[in-house]
C-alpha cells in the first residue's frame, strides 16, 4: 500500500511540469501582444502632427496600458515558474543579473496581480472619462463600480497578506 501512495505522489509532484506548456504560451502570447504594440506605436508614430493633445493623451495611454499587461504577464510566467515548477538556476547566483527571481512568494504575487489589474482599470477608466461624451452614463456608472470592487479586492488581498504575516511571525515567536 506505502508503494503504490509513493507512486502517485510521485505523480502529482510530476504533474507541475504541465504547467511550462501555459508558461510557454504566456511567452508566445506575450510576443504576438509585442507585435502588437509595435504596431499600436507605429500608428501613433504616423499621427504625431495629426493627433490633438486628448488624442495623443490617450495614445499614450493605451501604450501605457500595453507595457503594464505585458508586465503582468511577465510577472505571472516568472513568479508562477517560480512558485510551482522549478527555481530558475540564475536566481541562485550571487552576481546574477535577475535578483529579482525567488523573491515572489504566492502572496506578494497576488498583490502585485491585484494592484496591476487596478492600474490597467484605472487607465481605462481614465480613458472613458476622456471619452465621457461617447459613453451613456450608466456604462460610465457600472465601468466605475467594476474599478472600485478591483480597487476593494486589492485591498483586501493586501490587508489579509498583511495579516497572515503578522500570524506566521507571531506563531514562529510562540515557538522559540
Amino acid at each position: 500500500m506505502k508503494a503504490l501512495e509513493i507512486f502517485v505522489e510521485r505523480i502529482i509532484l510530476s504533474s507541475r511540469w504541465i504547467l511550462v506548456v501555459f508558461y510557454i504560451g504566456l511567452v508566445l502570447a506575450l510576443a504576438i501582444y509585442a507585435v502588437s504594440f509595435g504596431y499600436k506605436l507605429l500608428k501613433i508614430a504616423a499621427g504625431v502632427f495629426v493627433l490633438d493633445e486628448a488624442g495623443m493623451i490617450l495614445a499614450m495611454l493605451s501604450l501605457i496600458d500595453a507595457a503594464l499587461v505585458a508586465s503582468l504577464i511577465v510577472m505571472v510566467m516568472i513568479s508562477g515558474y517560480e512558485n510551482f515548477v522549478s527555481r530558475f538556476d540564475e536566481a541562485d547566483e550571487a552576481d546574477s543579473e535577475v535578483s529579482f527571481l525567488g523573491k515572489l512568494d504566492s502572496g506578494s504575487l497576488k498583490i502585485k496581480v491585484a494592484s496591476s489589474i487596478v492600474a490597467i482599470s484605472s487607465i481605462h477608466l481614465l480613458q472613458v472619462f476622456l471619452n465621457a461624451d461617447q459613453y451613456e452614463d450608466g456604462k460610465i456608472m457600472w465601468l466605475t463600480l467594476m474599478h472600485l470592487a478591483f480597487v476593494a479586492s486589492a485591498v483586501m488581498l493586501g490587508f489579509l497578506e498583511k495579516l497572515m504575516s503578522v500570524t506566521s511571525k507571531n506563531d514562529l515567536k510562540d515557538k522559540d
